[in-house]
C-alpha cells in the first residue's frame, strides 16, 4: 500500500506546451515548449480528513447528550449513530461517498481552469490543437475530471482497505488510510525540500568559487 501511495502521489500527466515566437527588434524570443503538470492527486489527504470529522461530528454530540434523557422518538438516534464506527456497513459507504464527494471539490477550489487558460493566453502559451480561450479551459477541465475520477478511486481504495480489513476480519490496525496518506506525504514532501536545499547550496557554492575566480583575475 504504501509503494502505491508513493507512484500515485508521484505521477501526473503532463500536457505539452507551446509559446508563440515574437521579436523584439533584432533579437527572437520564444518558440519554447514546456509541460503543464496535472497531479492524479490534486486534493492531497483532505478529503479523508473532512470525511472522517463530519462522520465523527454526530458521535461527539450524542456523547454529550445521556441515552436516558433523550424522548421517545428520538430512541432510535443512538442505534443509527452505533452504526457510524469503523468497520460497520453505513460508516464504510458514507466514508467513500465523503471521500470523493470532497475529492471533486476541492481539486475544483484549488485549481481553476479558466484561470490558468487565462494565464497561457496572457503569456502567449497554448496546448498544440486547440485554440486558446475557452476551448483551452474546457479541455483542462475534460483532462483533470478524469484525473480525479482515478486519484478519488485511489484515495478512497487506500482508506477503506483498514475498514474492510476490520469489519471482515477483525483485524485492529494501529495506522489507518488516512494516517499512513499522511505520513508518506509528509515524507515525500520533507525529502523533496531537502532535496532542494541541498541543490540550491551546491549552486551557492559554485556562485562564490565563480566570483573569487573572477576577481583573481
Amino acid at each position: 500500500v504504501t509503494v502505491g501511495i508513493v507512484f500515485m502521489e508521484r505521477s501526473q500527466r503532463r500536457l505539452l506546451v507551446q509559446y508563440h515566437k515574437r521579436q523584439v527588434g533584432n533579437r527572437m524570443f520564444g518558440g519554447d515548449t514546456s509541460f503543464l503538470p496535472l497531479k492524479i492527486n490534486t486534493a492531497g489527504v483532505i478529503p479523508p480528513i473532512f470525511a472522517s470529522s463530519l462522520l465523527l461530528l454526530p458521535t461527539t454530540v450524542l456523547a454529550f447528550t445521556a441515552q436516558g434523557n433523550l424522548p421517545e422518538y428520538l430512541q432510535w438516534v443512538p442505534y443509527t449513530v452505533g452504526q457510524l464506527t469503523h468497520g460497520r456497513p453505513l460508516f464504510v459507504v458514507l466514508y467513500g461517498a465523503l471521500i470523493v464527494f470532497f475529492c471533486f471539490f476541492y481539486t475544483s477550489v484549488v485549481f481553476n481552469p479558466e484561470d490558468t487558460a487565462e494565464n497561457l493566453r496572457k503569456y502567449g502559451g497554448f496546448l498544440p490543437g486547440i485554440r486558446p480561450g475557452k476551448r483551452t479551459a474546457d479541455y483542462l477541465d475534460y483532462v483533470l475530471t478524469r484525473l480525479t475520477v482515478i486519484g478519488a478511486a485511489y484515495i478512497t481504495i487506500v482508506c477503506l482497505l483498514p475498514e474492510a480489513m476490520i469489519g471482515m476480519f477483525n483485524v485492529q490496525f494501529y495506522m489507518g488510510g488516512t494516517s499512513l496518506l499522511i505520513v508518506v506525504s509528509v515524507t515525500m514532501d520533507t525529502v523533496a525540500q531537502i532535496q532542494s536545499h541541498l541543490l540550491a547550496h551546491q549552486y551557492e557554492g559554485l556562485i562564490k568559487k565563480s566570483k573569487l575566480r573572477g576577481r583573481n583575475r
